[in-house]
């Protein structure tokens, strides 16, 4: 059963809410667990993040990556929509795209608390911002990322959801291995500015392990989707 700590997210409920302990253990558990294999599609967006932020985990690493996953979310609604218009005749079949238009559509707020709670962190520890990594570098990878994800949903759906996992594999493993190599994070208070819609953990490094369990959940429904990518 989960366990909803301190303050339960009123809107945004997105993947469980995890206690402490259940924190700890699902930190544990994805660095017990091999990271997947990832694609060459993958790995030709790793690199670049990889080359500009470096290749230690950061806030400021993290906020790019949280542009970057949001991306396939929007591609999926967008498709989605346009399935919607196409067989909204067939009453059934429309009822179930709408049902991945909502899913993609909170997936995708999901990721886009991971950003603001990110750059939050990056305001308090008084980073300062440039045009290349914060706009230019954020904009040209969404960019590649998304028409990727629309090209290959269109023509190969199972194909698309699972980049989107690799990428979510990716994430989960980033978080989760930046925790554990910054111990000292368990002693920063949580700020707690997006507790109403996130929830409020007692740390920092609690809050990253949420997030990293997020992307975990995501990761896990992609794999899930892939079994039946198309809906009839």
């Amino acid at each position: 059963m989960t366990v909803i700590l301190d303050h339960a997210p009123a809107t945004y409920p997105g993947p469980p809410k995890l206690d402490r302990e259940q924190l700890r253990r699902a930190q544990q558990d994805t660095l017990d667990t091999p990271r997947m294999k990832y694609s060459l599609l993958a790995k030709m967006m790793f690199k670049p993040v990889d080359v500009l932020y470096g290749e230690q985990g950061s806030f400021t690493k993290f906020a790019m990556l949280e542009i970057i996953a949001r991306v396939p979310y929007q591609a999926w609604e967008r498709m989605g929509y346009w399935a919607v218009h196409r067989f909204r005749t067939r009453s059934e079949l429309a009822r179930r795209v709408h049902e991945r238009i909502v899913e993609a559509r909170s997936d995708q707020d999901n990721e886009q608390f991971h950003l603001l709670i990110m750059e939050d962190l990056i305001d308090r520890q008084g980073l300062r911002r440039n045009w290349l990594l914060h706009r230019a570098a954020p904009w040209l990878i969404a960019f590649f990322y998304y028409h990727v994800s629309w090209a290959l949903f269109l023509v190969h759906p199972k194909a698309s959801y699972r980049l989107n996992a690799e990428f979510e594999d990716h994430a989960e493993h980033s978080y989760m291995t930046f925790v554990a190599e910054n111990p000292d994070l368990d002693f920063v208070p949580d700020p707690g500015t997006y507790a109403a819609e996130y929830g409020r953990y007692r740390s920092v490094a609690d809050l990253l392990r949420q997030i990293g369990h997020d992307e975990r959940v995501h990761k896990l429904d992609s794999l899930e989707t892939m079994r039946e990518p198309r809906i009839r």
